[in-house]
């Protein structure tokens, strides 16, 4: 396989190289403190920015190096962040929460704009627009359909790309055409991540990479979080672990699903060759149910290939080659080029495909992003830090939804397999 990768290949994320992660390590621990977020990720860190900047005392603790999870692992998509339709949400959840959830999600993604833009924070943000493809006729059907009945208020600016035009969105025969979602956006998700965790140092927050919360006991009045450099008392805790949920909280873990997905990057390519394959820069992803999402890296020097490779998790390596073969499938003119980065990281899925916050006791959550949580998990993780100082705008939509668990789950999506597989059948018939 050696033939595939680059004589630099890293079994790492591409936004890596940019900003490594950072694992400073806090000289001390306080035992005190108003609220505790467990884990550094754009939820936790948000949150925390909240509190701090309120004048209260925030401890973040960190397993791993900061941003270890799918914060620094992502494609850097940004859009709406929920998966259901009004219809959908209305029949499940009553009329007026429905409308409230979809509200949710059009601030989520005009929150993230107004933020980078506030703060100032160089991340290359762009609205580039995605150009979302139809894997089948059957699948562009749908597409032309769905928008076409838009629901009132929540309309996007959306344009329909017949087959025979599809080359001026995307170098390729290989979809059935698509639609372009003008208002998406595209981010580095590392140096995003390096700017969330600057600004909440500036407030005052106190960070603590490799610092495990190891055990968690919370009533009414507060919680006791322990960890191997000692217990904290605090007055309010935030989980922001999300696909990266381990033991610390079984009611947590039974309620999501880590799914992983896997990302490769190119070599450096010709500029001339990524003008053809992406002549509007815009991001793209799929309507395959096992989607695969695609971008090309901030400089418009390599390509940036994402999705799920197999039914079962696997190593990166494994992954690059089945990655590389798929792109090439979509782009013929990439089979002589190599592989420089080959990642993955765990999405969190709910088993209603919404994502979730809420409290109980004083142990406040916000996690479930579904793939989509660049935008959502910063919007929620703010919602959360205004939820703990009990400001009446904390609250959400997704509050109002039940957290659905599943019987004989317990954090080891032992259904994957079998989940995946359908799924991918159904793609090859080409079924939406």
């Amino acid at each position: 396989m050696a033939e595939f990768f680059t004589k630099d290949f890293r079994a790492a994320p591409y936004w890596w190289d940019r900003y490594p992660l950072d694992d400073r390590t806090a000289p001390d621990l306080p035992n005190r403190s108003d609220a505790v977020v467990i884990g550094s990720g754009y939820t936790g860190l948000h949150a925390a920015l909240q509190i701090a900047r309120a004048g209260r005392s925030v401890i973040v603790l960190e397993r791993d190096a900061l941003g270890q999870g799918c914060s620094t692992r992502n494609g850097g998509q940004i859009s709406i962040s929920i998966k259901s339709d009004l219809k959908e949400l209305t029949v499940k959840h009553g009329a007026d929460t429905a409308r409230r959830i979809l509200q949710d999600g059009h601030a989520s993604r005009a929150y993230i704009e107004e933020f980078v833009k506030t703060e100032g924070l160089d991340c290359d943000f762009r609205t580039s627009g995605r150009f979302h493809a139809a894997h089948s006729a059957a699948a562009f059907r749908d597409l032309r359909a769905t928008i076409e009945n838009q629901p009132k208020e929540f309309e996007r600016q959306i344009t329909l790309i017949p087959r025979t035009e599809q080359r001026r969105e995307l170098g390729t025969d290989f979809y059935h055409g698509g639609a372009v979602y003008h208002d998406v956006a595209e981010i580095d998700p590392g140096r995003y991540h390096a700017g969330l965790i600057a600004l909440c140092r500036k407030a005052g927050v106190s960070i603590h990479p490799k610092t495990p919360a190891t055990l968690l006991d919370s009533d009414h009045k507060g919680a006791t979080v322990t960890t191997p450099r000692g217990p904290i008392k605090t007055r309010d805790v935030v989980i922001a672990t999300n696909g990266y949920s381990g033991d610390l909280s079984p009611w947590h873990r039974r309620r999501i699903i880590p799914i992983g997905s896997y990302i490769i990057a190119t070599e450096v390519l010709p500029s001339d060759l990524i003008d053809g394959l992406f002549p509007t820069g815009r991001l793209v992803s799929d309507s395959r149910r096992v989607v695969y999402y695609y971008r090309t890296s901030p400089d418009r020097r390599r390509i940036l290939f994402g999705g799920r490779v197999s039914a079962g998790e696997t190593d990166t390596r494994a992954s690059a080659r089945r990655l590389r073969d798929e792109m090439i499938r979509i782009f013929p003119e990439l089979a002589g080029y190599q592989i420089s980065h080959s990642w993955m990281g765990f999405v969190g899925y709910t088993f209603d495909t919404l994502p979730h916050m809420g409290r109980q006791d004083r142990v406040h959550h916000a996690m479930g992003y579904c793939g989509a949580g660049v935008g959502m998990a910063s919007y929620l993780g703010m919602k959360t830090g205004l939820a703990v100082l009990g400001d009446p705008e904390g609250t959400t939509g997704l509050e109002k939804t039940a957290f659905p668990p599943r019987p004989l789950y317990n954090g080891k999506p032992w259904f994957l397999p079998a989940a995946v597989e359908y799924y991918r059948l159904r793609d090859r018939l080409g079924l939406s």
